[in-house]
């Protein structure tokens, strides 16, 4: 498509005007005093101008603008597809408008993208750090073994347990990461069955008995029904997320505390809630308890042999069901977590 200078269109419209003019005053001369006459003839002169300028207008804007005005509405980051027709009457406002969008999504990226990279460098670093740990380990205990330990039986056995748990630590971050990754790609698959989520409950608390035991514990369920809760969910995944609560809470909790589960009828959906009156967490740190790596209590954490991705599997499990979970807590009083299930009639 020809485009035309702004220099070109004003001595297009420049000649226009005069030939106009110069009409009017041939068209005086010719017919003398007749005012009828040149009245209808200026005003035949000034449609013909009207219509002559305004297209000449148009096809500037058109020419100039609507080529911009294409390339803004096929930018994918537009969420727009380009019409095949445009308004030229409207072109000016659309322009505006699509470039205002085009801005604020452009600012909107730019802002995500800096998010991605931060957390992409905060997960590389939080990766090596827990990573690093265990293989220093294993490195310290193979090399005193190497160096004579070996022939110790007060020092070798024990030196290998060690490692055996450092590479036990390694392997579960591994599958935690590669679990973590496969709910949010979607290629980890849910097997949607249906299953009663009080027989969950009392199979995770006969699992973690004596850890409760050990750590002066009560594990309880409060309400518990009299009859059986039946959900539609992925049993072994929801039986993750049972575990890593109840576990976290044990782990978290004061000697001779408790854990108490309790179930909430939603019609629909039924909720699951762990409460405990452990350690709690501050208020600036509940909206990140759900980040990878995230610890409360970094030195208590790695002392209790966690991964820091527990709560990250549990908040894309529940996600991947299209459910919701949700923490409240206050310090040095307890904090409680509870998540909703779809209930099957």
């Amino acid at each position: 498509m020809r485009t035309y200078s702004s220099k070109f269109l004003a001595i297009l419209v420049a000649a226009i005007l005069t030939l106009l003019a110069f009409g009017i005053t041939l068209l005086a001369h010719f017919f003398g005093e007749n005012i009828l006459v040149i009245i209808v003839s200026i005003l035949f002169f000034f449609v013909a101008a009207y219509f002559s300028i305004l297209y000449i207008i148009k096809k500037y804007i058109i020419d100039r603008i609507k080529p911009l005005y294409n390339t803004i509405r096929d930018l994918p980051l537009s969420g727009k597809k380009m019409e095949e027709k445009i308004d030229s009457n409207s072109l000016l406002l659309n322009v505006k408008y699509e470039v205002e969008e085009w801005a604020k999504t452009q600012l909107k990226e730019i802002e995500r993208l800096k998010e991605l990279e931060k957390y992409r460098k905060d997960f590389v670093g939080n990766v090596s750090h827990e990573l690093k740990t265990p293989i220093f380990n294993i490195q310290g205990y193979v090399l005193t073994l190497l160096e004579g330990g070996l022939e110790d039986p007060k020092i070798n056995k024990l030196y290998l347990k060690r490692t055996e748990k450092s590479i036990d630590r390694m392997v579960s971050i591994v599958e935690d990461l590669e679990s973590i990754t496969k709910l949010e790609s979607g290629e980890l698959k849910l097997n949607m069955t249906r299953f009663d989520i009080v027989k969950t409950v009392e199979e995770v608390i006969e699992m973690e008995h004596w850890q409760a035991m050990e750590n002066k514990i009560s594990v309880n369920i409060l309400n518990r029904p009299d009859k059986p809760i039946f959900v539609r969910a992925d049993k072994k995944r929801i039986l993750e997320v049972v575990t890593n609560l109840i576990v976290n809470a044990i782990k978290y909790g004061k000697p001779e505390g408790y854990v108490n589960i309790s179930f909430h009828d939603l019609e629909d959906n039924i909720i699951v809630e762990v409460a405990d009156n452990g350690i709690g967490i501050e208020k600036k740190d509940l909206r990140r308890i759900f980040e990878r790596f995230f610890r409360v209590d970094k030195s208590r954490s790695r002392e209790q042999g966690g991964t820091g991705l527990g709560l990250s599997i549990v908040k894309h499990i529940i996600e991947a069901h299209n459910q919701s979970i949700n923490v409240r807590s206050v310090p040095e009083q307890g904090t409680t977590f509870n998540f909703t299930l779809e209930k099957q009639k």
